[in-house]
């Protein structure tokens, strides 16, 4: 069972606020990557997945995840939604945010092939949750 997330409530509007970060790190993490900064492609990518993940949580049910671990999102997913799509998107979420400290906080260098894999990644969570809020489920 995920655990439960520090939240705060949120304007449901807020979430094409959350929706228009995501998209701004997404077109960073490709515009990083063509440029070869890997690393630069990889956070922006993971950044990208957490604020459509906030924003879909936002839109379905006016909470974002405040907890310092970013996997807490992912649950709070979890708990806010139940699809096959949702289920889907959460585990390229974790993904993801398993690599997080890796590229921000360590020494080791993203290589292309993990930059290529997240940005592709975040885009496919991105597009789920412009989807997803704009359907409002």
């Amino acid at each position: 069972m995920p655990k439960r997330a520090k939240t705060a409530s949120a304007p449901r509007s807020d979430a094409a606020l959350y929706l228009g970060k995501a998209t701004e790190f997404s077109e960073a993490a490709k515009h990083a990557l063509r440029q070869s900064q890997h690393d630069a492609a990889m956070l922006n990518a993971i950044h990208a997945a957490i604020s459509a993940a906030d924003a879909v949580t936002v839109g379905l049910s006016g909470l974002r995840s405040t907890d310092s671990d970013h996997q807490r999102v992912a649950d709070l997913l979890l708990q806010v939604g139940r699809s096959e799509s949702l289920t889907t998107h959460v585990r390229q979420l974790r993904v993801l945010l398993s690599q997080k400290n890796m590229v921000e906080y360590e020494s080791g260098r993203a290589t292309a092939a993990e930059a290529s894999d997240a940005v592709s990644r975040a885009k496919r969570i991105v597009d789920w949750a412009r989807e997803t809020v704009a359907s409002g489920k």
